[in-house]
C-alpha cells in the first residue's frame, strides 16, 4: 500500500513537471503571439528561421527581449524566495515581504539620485544586502537568536521605509527623470532589450550554479539548527552563504525590472504544489518555473490590458499577489503561526 502510493505520488510529480513546463512554455508563445499586432505561430517559425518579416521583428526587437527578460527575472526571483522560505520555515518569508527588494530599489534610486556611476547590478546587489543586514540585526533578541516571525515583522518596517525614503528622492529628481524611476519601481519590462535579458541570465546563471552546491546545506538547515549540527553542517556560514545567495538572485532580478512584488512569495508554494516536489532541490526548481510563468503571464497582461499602453508589470504581479497574501495571512493566523 505505502509502495503503491509512494508511485502515485511520483506519478503526480512527473504529472506536474510536465504541466509546469507547460504552461510556462504556453505563456511564451502566446506572449509572442498577443499585443497590438497578431502573429500566428506560423509567422513566428517564419521569421525565426528566415529572419523577415513581422515574426523576426517580433522575435528580435518588439516582444522576444521583454519576455527573455521577464523568463529571467522571474525565475531568479522565485528561487530567491524559496530559499527564504525553507531556511525559516514560514511562507510569508520572501525578500519583498522582508524588505530586501525594497531595499535593492532603493540604492538604485539612490545611485540615479546622486549621479552614482556604479553598475545597477551592483547597487541593487548592495542595498539588497545592506537591508539584509539591517533586518537581521534589529532582529537579533538578548540571546542571540532570531525568531522567523521577527525577522518578517521587521523586515515589513525595513521595506515601508525603504519605499517610502525612495519616494521621498524621487521628488528631488527633475520631471522625466522622476517618472521613468516611478514606473521602475512599480516594477517594469518596458523598453527592454537583450542586454538586459543578457544581464539577467548571466548574473542569475553564475548564482544558480554557486546555490547547487548550497542544496545541501539547505536540505540539512530545514530539519532545525540542532540537527544540522549533529549531521556535520556549519550552521551560521551555511545561513549566512544561501542569505547572500538569496539577497543576490533578488537583486539580480530588480537591476533589470525594478522591485516586481509577490513573485518570490507565490512562486515556491505554488510549484511545490503542482509539482508534489518535496527536496530542497526539485523545490527550487520549481520555483524558478513557477515564477517566470507567474512573470510572462504578469506581462502579456500588463501589455494588453489597455491598447496603446503598456502597464507596469508589477502592478499585475500585486493584482495576482495580494488576494493570495491576505488569504496566506489568514491560514497562519487560524493555524496560529501569527
Amino acid at each position: 500500500m505505502t509502495a503503491r502510493g509512494n508511485g502515485r505520488a511520483r506519478g503526480g510529480g512527473r504529472a506536474g513537471v510536465v504541466l509546469l513546463v507547460g504552461l510556462l512554455l504556453s505563456s511564451i508563445l502566446a506572449s509572442l503571439m498577443l499585443g497590438q499586432i497578431f502573429l500566428t505561430p506560423q509567422d513566428l517559425w517564419t521569421g525565426l528561421w528566415t529572419g523577415t518579416g513581422p515574426g523576426a521583428l517580433t522575435l528580435r526587437v518588439l516582444r522576444g527581449p521583454g519576455i527573455a527578460t521577464a523568463v529571467g527575472v522571474g525565475a531568479v526571483l522565485g528561487a530567491s524566495g524559496t530559499i527564504f522560505q525553507i531556511l525559516l520555515r514560514n511562507p510569508l518569508a520572501a525578500p519583498d515581504v522582508m524588505g530586501f527588494m525594497q531595499g535593492a530599489g532603493l540604492a538604485v534610486i539612490c545611485g540615479v539620485a546622486f549621479g552614482l556611476s556604479l553598475p545597477l547590478p551592483f547597487l541593487a546587489a548592495a542595498g539588497g544586502l545592506i537591508a539584509a543586514v539591517i533586518v537581521a540585526g534589529l532582529s537579533y533578541r538578548r540571546h542571540g537568536t532570531q525568531a522567523a516571525l521577527t525577522l518578517i515583522l521587521v523586515g515589513l518596517g525595513m521595506g515601508f521605509f525603504c519605499s517610502a525614503a525612495s519616494s521621498f528622492l524621487m521628488t528631488r529628481l527633475p520631471l522625466q527623470e522622476a517618472a521613468d524611476a516611478q514606473r521602475w519601481l512599480a516594477g517594469s519590462l518596458a523598453a527592454r532589450n537583450w542586454g538586459h535579458a543578457l544581464q539577467v541570465s548571466a548574473t542569475g546563471g553564475v548564482l544558480f550554479a554557486l546555490l547547487a552546491f548550497q542544496v545541501r546545506s539547505l536540505g540539512l538547515l530545514e530539519l532545525g539548527d540542532e540537527l544540522a549540527t549533529g549531521l556535520g553542517a556549519r550552521v551560521r556560514r551555511s545561513k549566512y552563504l544561501l542569505i547572500a545567495t538569496g539577497v543576490l538572485l533578488a537583486g539580480a532580478g530588480v537591476a533589470v525590472a525594478g522591485p516586481v512584488p509577490f513573485v518570490a512569495l507565490m512562486a515556491g508554494p505554488l510549484g511545490s504544489r503542482m509539482t508534489k516536489a518535496s527536496s530542497p532541490g526539485s523545490r527550487l526548481a520549481a520555483a524558478a518555473v513557477t515564477g517566470a510563468t507567474i512573470t510572462v503571464l504578469a506581462d502579456l497582461v500588463a501589455r494588453s490590458l489597455v491598447p496603446g499602453l503598456q502597464l507596469p508589470v508589477g502592478v499585475m504581479t500585486g493584482i495576482m499577489g495580494a488576494p493570495y497574501l491576505l488569504w496566506l495571512l489568514s491560514r497562519e493566523m487560524e493555524t496560529g503561526d501569527l
